[in-house]
C-alpha cells in the first residue's frame, strides 16, 4: 500500500511542476529577449564583453530551462547518451584503414560497372533508333 501512496505522491509532485513548467520557460524567453535587446542597445560596448553577458545569460537560460520537465529530459538524453559513447569499442587504426580500402575499392567497382552498363545501353538505344550505323 504504501508504495501505491508514493506513486500517487511522486505523480501530484510531477504535476505541480508542470503547472509552473509555462512560468520557468517565460523566465527563458525574457532572458534570451533580454539579450537581443541588450546587445542592440549597447552595441557600443566591447564585443568580448557583450560575449561574456551573453554567455552569462544563455547560462542562466539554460539552468532554468533544465529544471522544466522537458528540459530535466533533456539533460537526462545527453546524460544516457554520454554513457552510451563510454560503451562503444572504437576499430583500431588498422580496422580502420582496411575498411576504408574495401569501401574505397567497392565504389570504383561498382562506378565502373555502371559506366560499363550506361555503355552498352547507349548503344542499343543508338542501334534501334539508327542513330549508329
Amino acid at each position: 500500500m504504501k508504495s501505491k501512496t508514493n506513486v500517487v505522491m511522486i505523480k501530484a509532485v510531477n504535476q505541480e511542476e508542470a503547472r509552473l513548467d509555462w512560468l520557468k520557460w517565460l523566465l527563458v524567453s525574457i532572458l534570451l529577449l533580454a539579450g537581443i535587446v541588450g546587445n542592440y542597445y549597447y552595441s557600443g560596448i566591447s564585443m568580448p564583453l557583450r560575449l561574456l553577458v551573453w554567455l552569462g545569460l544563455l547560462l542562466a537560460a539554460a539552468f532554468v530551462g533544465s529544471k522544466t520537465q522537458k528540459g530535466k529530459w533533456v539533460v537526462e538524453f545527453f546524460r544516457d547518451s554520454r554513457m552510451e559513447l563510454r560503451k562503444v569499442v572504437w576499430p583500431t587504426r588498422e580496422e580502420t584503414i582496411q575498411t576504408t580500402l574495401v569501401v574505397a575499392g567497392m565504389v570504383v567497382v561498382l562506378a565502373l560497372l555502371l559506366w560499363g552498363i550506361d555503355g552498352v545501353l547507349v548503344w542499343g538505344i543508338g542501334w534501334l533508333t539508327g542513330q549508329r550505323a
